[in-house]
Parts: C-alpha cells; sequence; structure tokens
C-alpha cells in the first residue's frame, strides 16, 4: 500500500513538473520581480470611455493607473496613435514596462460591418462565417485592437431576450460549428501575426435562458440540461483554443458565475482543460454584491478564489486583495496564477517582443472598409436573408417595375447595422432606397414613410438611449398612411419594409411582446386592401410572432439588421440577383405564451399528436405546440425535391461508421442554394431523449434541373450525449433518422447502434 502511494506521489510531482515545464521562461522571469501589487495590477481592466459602454461605470485616471503600474489592459479605446500613447505609458513610465492587453467588442464586424450573428448564422455557411471573422480581425488590428470580446455563444430559446441577436440561435449542434469559425477566423493558427487577435467566448455559462427572458436575470436548471444543451458551444470554442472566456451576470446553481468555482475551475479548467485567461463581464464582480453574496472585498475574494483572472472595470481586484491576502483569505499564489495567465497572453500576442506590433499607422487606410471587404459584407449579408413566405410568384422583382417603396425602416440608414456595432459608421451604412437605385436604376421607385416604427413615445424614448433608432414623425399617422397608399396605388408592386429598430435588441433591450407595432400593422393591412402585390421585407433582431402576417396574400422576406452593405443587399436578392438561402437557426413561436419553443424538445409521457384536440394531452387549448416556423426553415425562389433516404447499414458498432444518404433535385425554374440538414432520434436511453436533434448539415448549389447526392457518414461519436452521471457516452438501441431542408423532416429509417 505504502509504495502506491508512493508511486501516486511520484505520478502527481512529475505531472506537476511536466506542467512547469511548459510555462514560458520570459513569463516566469517577469513573474519573479513582480511585487504583489504589481501582479494585481495586471488583473485590472479598465475603459477611459468614448464607446459604448454596458453599465454605469467609467474607469477614472486612467492615465495615472497606468503610470502607477495598476491595468493590465484597456477597452473602449482605438487608433494607432492613441493606443500608441497609453502603451507608451505602460512601457516606459512603470518599472517593468509591462506592456497593455487592448480590448474590443467586434461583435459581428469592425467597422465594415456584417449582419447580427443570429443573421449571419442563418446562413449556415462556416467557411463564409469564418472568413467574416478574419476580415473583423484584419480591420481591428489595423486599429491597434489586438482582443476581441467575442464570439457570443449562449444558446438562446427564448426570444424576448434581447441578446438572442448576438449569438447563433437555438441548437448546441450548430452552435457548436459556428464557435469553432468564428475562433478559428479571429485568432488563425499564429496569434504572433499582426492580423490576428485573442477571442473570448462568452458568456459562460447559461445567460441565454434568463428567466423570462429578462436579461441580467437568475438561470436554474440541471445538470443534465447544461451538459447536453447549453454546454457544447463554449466547449467547442475551448477546444478550438479560444484565448480568453467572459464569465456570464447571471448564477449558476444558485453561485454568480463571476464568483463561481465549480464553473470556472472543476469545469473549465480541470474537465475541459482550458489554459487561457477569464475576465469578468463588465462590472459584474462588483455585481455580486447585489446578488447578496458579501461586500466588495468578500466578492472579490470570491471570485479570484474561484478562477476569476481579470476584473472588468470594477476596480475590485485593485482595491481589495491587497488586504485579502494580508488577512490569509487569498493566497499569494492565487494571485500570481491570476496574473501568470494575462502575461502568457501577452506572451503569445508577441507583445512582449513589440509592444507596438498592432501600431501601424499605415494599416487603417489599407486595411479597414476596403472595396473587398464591403463587397464580403454584402455577400454575407444576402446569404442571411430567410425567405419566410413567397405569393404568386412575385419575388423576384422586376428591375423595370414601378415600385411603391414604403415603410419606416426603408430609408432609416441608423436601423441598418444592427445592434452591438459600437465600432461601425452609422453613415456609413446603404439604405434599402439607395440599394434599390444601385442595383435597378431603370426601377420607378417612389419612398413614402407609411408609418412609425413605433407610436409610443415611451418606448421610443426607450430605445433612444444611444441614439435616434426610432424617429416619430411631425406628421400624423394618418397623414403617413395616406401618403404610402397614395404610392400604392400609383405602382406596379409594393415593398414595405418593416420590423425592429437596432436597438429593440441587444443587450437591456428584453420585451414582452413578439409582434411587430401595431402602427406598421395597420400600414401593412391597408397596403394589402389596394389589391397591389405586397412583398414585405422584415427587419429584425429576434424572431418575431409574425402569425397575422403569414396569413396575409404576401411574400415575406428575413432580412435581420444587415450590417453596412444592407440595401444593396436587400435589392440583389429582391430583384433577383441572388436567390435567397437562409435557413432560420431558433424555431419562430406563434405567441410568447409558448416560450420555450425548439424543434428538441422532449416528449413527455402524455404527447399530443397535434392532428386534433385531445384532452389530458401535453397540449394548449387554444393552438397547437409547433412553432410558426420550425428551427431550420427557410424558402427559395426554386424548389427542391428530397428523394428517399436510405442508410449503408441496419446497424454499426462501437468503432464503425454508417452512410446516411438521399438525392436532392432542383426542381423549380431558378438556381439556387439548399442547406441539407440530418436529424436523429434516439428511440430509447437512459434519460429522456430529444424527439430529434440535429447531427449534420450540408450547403450545396444545385442548378435548375441539377441533382446531388448528398452523404452524412455517422460514428458512434455522433450518437453521445451526458447520461445522469455526467459521463459522455453512447448506448447500444435504435436510432431514427431524417433529412431534409428543415427540423420538420419525417423519420426516413432506422439503424442499430449494438
Amino acid at each position: 500500500m505504502k509504495k502506491t502511494l508512493l508511486s501516486i506521489s511520484f505520478f502527481l510531482a512529475f505531472c506537476l513538473l511536466a506542467k512547469a515545464q511548459e510555462r514560458i521562461p520570459k513569463v516566469e522571469e517577469l513573474l519573479g520581480k513582480m511585487t504583489l501589487e504589481e501582479k494585481i495590477g495586471q488583473l485590472n481592466l479598465l475603459t477611459p470611455g468614448g464607446g459604448v459602454a454596458t453599465g454605469a461605470v467609467v474607469s477614472k485616471n486612467v492615465e495615472d493607473k497606468i503610470k502607477a503600474g495598476n491595468v493590465g489592459g484597456l477597452f473602449g479605446v482605438s487608433g494607432p496613435d492613441k493606443i500608441r500613447i497609453a502603451q507608451e505609458y505602460a512601457v516606459n513610465d512603470t518599472r517593468l514596462g509591462i506592456p497593455l492587453l487592448i480590448g474590443s467588442d467586434v461583435i459581428h464586424g469592425y467597422k465594415t460591418t456584417f449582419p447580427i450573428p443570429l443573421g449571419s448564422a442563418a446562413s449556415w455557411d462556416m467557411d463564409m462565417l469564418e472568413k467574416s471573422a478574419q476580415i473583423a480581425a484584419k480591420e481591428a488590428t489595423a486599429d491597434g485592437i489586438n482582443w476581441n470580446f467575442s464570439p457570443m455563444v449562449d444558446i438562446a430559446r427564448d426570444p424576448r431576450w434581447g441578446r438572442i441577436a448576438e449569438g447563433a440561435g437555438e441548437d448546441p449542434y450548430l452552435g457548436s460549428r459556428i464557435a469553432e469559425a468564428y475562433v478559428k477566423g479571429y485568432q488563425g493558427t499564429d496569434l504572433t501575426q499582426p492580423q490576428t487577435m485573442l477571442a473570448t467566448v462568452k458568456h459562460f455559462a447559461l445567460y441565454g435562458a434568463a428567466e423570462g427572458g429578462r436579461d441580467y436575470n437568475s438561470v436554474d436548471m440541471s445538470r443534465v440540461k447544461m451538459f447536453n444543451e447549453y454546454l457544447p458551444p463554449y466547449k467547442a470554442a475551448v477546444d478550438a483554443g479560444v484565448a480568453s472566456v467572459m464569465s456570464s451576470f447571471n448564477d449558476v446553481d444558485g453561485v454568480p458565475a463571476s464568483g463561481n468555482k465549480w464553473l470556472l475551475t472543476d469545469l473549465l479548467r480541470d474537465r475541459w482543460n482550458f489554459d487561457g485567461f477569464v475576465v469578468s463581464d463588465y462590472t459584474s464582480v462588483n455585481e455580486m454584491i447585489a446578488h447578496g453574496l458579501g461586500d466588495l472585498q468578500e466578492v472579490s475574494a470570491l471570485s479570484i478564489n474561484a478562477g476569476l483572472d481579470m476584473d472588468m472595470v470594477g476596480e475590485g481586484f485593485l482595491t481589495t486583495l491587497k488586504k485579502s491576502v494580508e488577512e490569509g483569505t487569498v493566497s499569494e499564489e492565487t494571485i500570481t496564477i491570476a496574473c501568470r495567465r494575462i502575461l502568457e497572453a501577452k506572451y503569445k500576442l508577441g507583445l512582449f517582443d513589440d509592444p507596438y506590433k498592432y501600431l501601424d499607422n499605415k494599416r487603417p487606410d489599407a486595411d479597414i472598409l476596403s472595396e473587398e471587404n464591403r463587397a464580403f459584407a454584402r455577400e454575407v449579408a444576402k446569404h442571411s436573408f430567410v425567405l419566410l413566405k413567397k405569393h404568386n410568384n412575385v419575388l423576384p422583382l422586376k428591375k423595370n417595375a414601378k415600385i411603391a417603396l414604403v415603410g419606416p425602416l426603408a430609408d432609416s440608414r441608423e436601423n441598418m447595422l444592427g445592434t452591438w456595432a459600437p465600432t461601425g459608421d452609422v453613415s456609413l451604412a446603404v439604405t434599402i432606397k439607395e440599394g434599390f437605385k444601385n442595383v435597378a436604376p431603370d426601377a420607378q421607385v417612389t419612398y413614402s414613410k407609411g408609418a412609425n416604427i413605433t407610436n409610443d413615445t415611451i418606448l421610443a424614448k426607450n430605445v433612444n438611449v444611444f441614439g435616434e433608432r426610432v424617429s416619430i414623425s411631425k406628421d400624423s399617422p394618418d397623414a403617413l398612411l395616406k401618403s404610402a397608399l397614395n404610392a400604392a396605388n400609383a405602382a406596379d408592386v409594393v415593398v414595405a419594409v418593416i420590423g425592429e429598430a437596432t436597438e429593440m435588441t441587444g443587450e437591456a433591450a428584453s420585451r414582452t411582446t413578439l409582434k411587430i407595432d401595431e402602427s406598421q400593422k395597420k400600414m401593412l393591412r391597408e397596403l394589402v386592401k389596394t389589391g397591389k402585390p405586397v412583398v414585405a421585407v422584415l427587419m429584425s433582431g429576434r424572431p418575431l410572432n409574425i402569425s397575422e402576417e403569414m396569413d396575409m396574400p404576401i411574400s415575406i422576406l428575413q432580412v435581420w439588421h444587415p450590417g453596412v452593405e444592407a440595401g444593396n443587399a436587400i435589392a440583389d436578392v429582391l430583384f433577383g440577383d441572388y436567390n435567397p438561402s437562409g435557413k432560420l437557426t431558433v424555431s419562430w413561436p406563434r405567441s410568447v405564451g409558448q416560450i420555450p419553443v425548439y424543434y428538441s424538445m422532449k416528449n413527455t409521457g402524455r404527447p399530443s399528436s397535434q392532428k386534433e384536440f385531445e384532452k389530458f394531452k401535453s397540449r394548449y387549448l387554444d393552438m397547437p405546440n409547433s412553432p410558426l416556423l420550425p428551427f431550420g426553415y427557410g424558402l427559395s425562389y426554386t424548389t427542391f425535391e428530397y428523394g428517399k433516404v436510405t442508410a449503408s447499414a441496419d446497424s454499426m458498432t462501437e468503432n464503425g461508421s454508417i452512410t446516411i444518404k438521399t438525392t436532392v433535385t432542383n426542381t423549380g425554374n431558378y438556381d439556387g442554394e439548399e442547406v441539407v440538414q440530418l436529424y436523429l432520434h434516439d428511440k430509447v436511453r437512459s434519460i429522456t431523449p430529444p424527439m430529434k436533434e440535429l447531427k449534420g448539415f450540408q450547403k450545396i448549389s444545385l442548378k435548375k434541373g441539377e441533382s446531388k447526392e448528398v452523404t452524412f457518414e455517422i460514428t458512434a461519436e455522433d450518437l453521445k450525449f451526458y447520461n445522469s452521471q455526467l459521463d459522455f457516452v453512447a448506448e447500444p438501441g435504435e436510432f431514427e433518422f431524417a433529412v431534409g431542408g428543415s427540423s420538420d423532416a419525417e423519420m426516413a429509417g432506422s439503424f442499430t447502434l449494438e
């Protein structure tokens, strides 16, 4: 027994020695010279203001704090000249000359703004998303920024939550692939290259499941649900090598994420082997006081002991950790470990070799908002649009048509970029009115606002915190409507651009209703009464309840908030230069009363057939359980036909594989792209299985009349899930499979895992 214990001790010592040998000599040398105060200073992240703050606090006396060695990084500052000044303070005016990290929220592009992430996700094109992140990194680093607070990968199934706009939707598999694409795009393969930057996966964890869809609210769920449905995208980002993780505002198992040791150490580091650093969200350490966890010194100690490395803006670490060390509630070794992680990130960026490597004054003009970058943003936007409904072949529009272009968003430059575009320039956005002129100069376009986004002055005030996004006209609603109807009556076709202002979604933009405002609904109803063909261009940052609009005799194109090239991209699609191929990445409800509604829900012991009302079944009295529009849904100007779906074998072993295939044919009159989706259903499990799960997808291009065979290879790894002991296992049994153009695809067969 003693011999066994000695062997174990030797093994552990060997592991610790190996880990120590992996340490970076430059960093270890520096740590050996640092005082406790200097180490604590590296854990402090400040903002001098000037950008979009997401809290009430803006850092004070930043210059003095940098010179005193009390700052490890800055955000909210950009431009080589400005950053050089701050970096010179850190390098030249401090004892050890440690350079600063320079962070920023580059959420969907830097100056070249891409569609909001929920929109870009609808492209289902991983190569395109990775390239968009590469362009964002190239532009941001040209402006001196080396650390990005993106990607946000929170699974979101409640569209009342405004930050659903920033993520990839409801599905852990798709969300994981998108997380990987963004991390690879931002970081590349070599972080020492000046066109790459540190990525930050956020918000760790479960932020998208806030109760009531209300931002910053509490989250409570089982570990099984966490591991199977909410944690996979974070883990995918970690496995892809993400450099940093941002803790979330919410609590997890009753402990706020920024002070949650199970989350930040047991799970993230010990189980997932994450070796980067963890930064808090904006003042989230301080906010633990309001959560009820103690005073600033107590919550700061709790956070660093839990595994948080850097304190964003709140300065709790800076002002209390030394006292906590003196009192014995925090060890200096804990602070040293956190400091090491920050220094290692700076080393990986090459900042110790050249603190000014990102400060090339020639780069901004060459790399930012280039024609090439804008052209690619236009491509991403086109691929993000989802055709929700087509009526009487009105689309695509003729380029010589007489068009009434109406609606409060048709000529609204300030609403094109979308929420969380603090680095974008609204003045450079292309409006839809301008896009029509650029793409179809021979069309006769008459513009009329037609309605306000909302007539509610209180709502408008709440939305307009960062500038006017909702403009209420001096003209009366009746006068606006009359103008639109006059334009419609004189036109061949009406294009009505309706939906949400940009800041109706995003952070601190939760809503209790998902309907388009009544001011716009009234306009749309009256336009339909004219008898003219109507196309609704729907702009939003979340799924909306458009049950009424789907029943109208109109076509509907969902365009999200498309970014700097919005108008050109929308016109490209409406006039047929590109055939829409986007697919929804989140289910659209019939009513807020259904929320949450998502495709991978579980059956109950009393499942409803949904065909007719049955008492004592799991369903509503007043509407079906099903969403209005399912996950994966999206139409095209052409049509696609799926052939028989088959499996290469009836069974497979744990080390084997099965190929599932089908043939897809373009049966319409236009060339087009289709996202072919594979779903599986585990019929019998040790824990209740979802009704179906996305396990693969391919985006294919088909010319009219063309057919292609699409194959998916399934291995036991694709069949794994976390059981009640949180072991990742594949259990033997029968699995059904379906392939189609949305999550409504019907099961076509089954195979057995032996």
